[in-house]
């Protein structure tokens, strides 16, 4: 995409709509809005089975719409993942935080 495309392309989309929290949430979360300790963004997460092909910045482009998250979902599975995120294997169950 270029600069022309993108340019053209932002009238037709709307403002996202502010977050509202969910009702009875809060309490894990600090004045920021960042989980509380104790409470990990794994948890509210979904799960993914990596399939062949698959590379954490297309599970991220796939799931969130945003290649670039794929750090998110690094650091909530590195314990599995290793220190290299650019091997991951066919079969691993990563957890995908929600962003």
């Amino acid at each position: 995409m270029g600069l022309l495309d993108f340019l053209n392309n932002e009238g037709d989309k709307k403002p996202a709509d502010p977050a509202q929290p969910a009702a009875g949430t809060g309490a894990g979360t600090d004045f920021f809005g960042n989980n509380a300790a104790g409470a990990t963004p794994a948890a509210a997460g979904t799960t993914y089975t990596v399939v062949s092909g698959d590379s954490l910045s297309k599970i991220a482009k796939n799931h969130y719409g945003d290649a670039a998250k794929w750090h998110q979902i690094y650091e909530a599975n590195q314990a599995i993942i290793g220190s290299n995120p650019d091997h991951i294997e066919v079969g691993q169950e990563l957890t995908l935080p929600s962003i």
